[in-house]
């Protein structure tokens, strides 16, 4: 009989701002769930870039990865990404390698090539981005050397990529389709699937990301995850109502409206006018989610990881009452026995 698959879980937090809540609120609570997270004896905590958003705090992973990893001890701290195409890859490398220089061997630097926003605001971040392939290939090229000390070319002839560090971060490159994984493996990176965004064809990616890896500097085994939308409650009802506010929150990302996480009470009322069409989006999105009590949680995540054919999970979770996100962890921390820190 095959050996269990030993999991590690690790957190996605978007910093979702609460309906008639506040932007201060959700970094809060940001931090609060990070230091809950570290305790509790989850392996990394990843922190997201949206721009112009009203219902997302975190447009700048790089200013609040110092802020948590400093009241932390044990938690890899890092993006879950940078877009890289908004930014000049030199300057993403120098502020990353700052960061592992103040915390060493405790920051990732996952990278993105999604706006994080819409068309316009990406513009707006980068009036020069064209949304070019070949462009982010040359980036990802260029951040590699540059973290390695490797710079090429007559424009990089006396640029010294500051600071020096015994360690450089761990590199992930985050996708939600087919064409990063094979970037991640032709660059020796780790490698995350966004099933939370899309919940179809990521099995079949990180297989082909897993046999293409080519060994790096940096990574000599390729490492991957997934990172999916959780809820985890103490009985089945309180998980199913949660539910409702992930389902309205999420059929208005889509929908393009502004608004914080619903209420129970709100997103009730809400699911009951529902449109056929709106009805359909909601099914679908329920792919994306795994809800449940613990043990029903378990099961499901386990059969992920056997088809993604990896032993790491990272969990979104976004409720409507802090309290119950906070519980969420627990249980899931509970459930696959992590060992608590002091």
């Amino acid at each position: 009989m095959a050996e269990a698959r030993k999991i590690k879980l690790s957190v996605l937090d978007q910093s979702p701002v609460r309906e008639g809540g506040t932007a201060e609120q959700a970094l809060q609570e940001t931090l609060e769930l990070a230091q809950l997270a570290d305790r509790l004896g989850y392996t990394r905590y990843w922190v997201s870039e949206h721009h112009n958003s009203l219902g997302l705090a975190g447009p700048a992973p790089e200013v609040l990865i110092p802020h948590l990893a400093a009241h932390t001890k044990h938690l890899r701290v890092g993006s879950g990404g940078v877009m890289l195409p908004h930014y000049s890859a030199l300057k993403v490398a120098e502020n990353f390698r700052l960061l592992e220089t103040l915390y060493p061997n405790r920051i990732d630097l996952g990278i993105g090539r999604a706006p994080g926003t819409d068309r316009k605001t990406a513009a707006l971040l980068n009036p020069y981005n064209q949304f070019n392939e070949q462009d982010f290939i040359g980036q990802l090229m260029d951040l590699d050397r540059y973290l390695q000390d490797g710079l090429q070319g007559a424009e990089a002839a006396g640029v010294k990529v500051t600071p020096r560090s015994a360690t450089t971060p761990e590199r992930w490159l985050l996708s939600s389709s087919g064409q990063s994984g094979v970037f991640a493996a032709h660059f020796g990176m780790g490698f995350s699937f966004a099933h939370f965004i899309n919940p179809n064809g990521g099995a079949e990616v990180m297989r082909a990301y897993q046999s293409r890896f080519s060994p790096s500097a940096l990574m000599k085994e390729p490492a991957g995850n997934f990172g999916i939308f959780v809820i985890c409650a103490d009985s089945e009802e309180k998980a199913q109502q949660l539910q409702l506010s992930m389902d309205m929150l999420m059929l208005h990302i889509r929908q393009g409206k502004a608004g914080g996480v619903p209420s129970y009470e709100t997103a009730k009322a809400f699911y009951d006018d529902l449109a056929e069409d709106e009805l359909a989006q909601v099914q679908y999105n329920r792919q994306r989610t795994v809800v449940g009590t613990p043990a029903q949680v378990k099961v499901r995540l386990d059969a992920l990881a056997e088809e993604y054919n990896v032993d790491e999970i990272v969990v979104v979770t976004i409720t409507y009452d802090f309290q119950d996100r906070l519980r969420s962890y627990e249980l899931l921390a509970e459930a696959y026995g992590l060992e608590p820190r002091n």
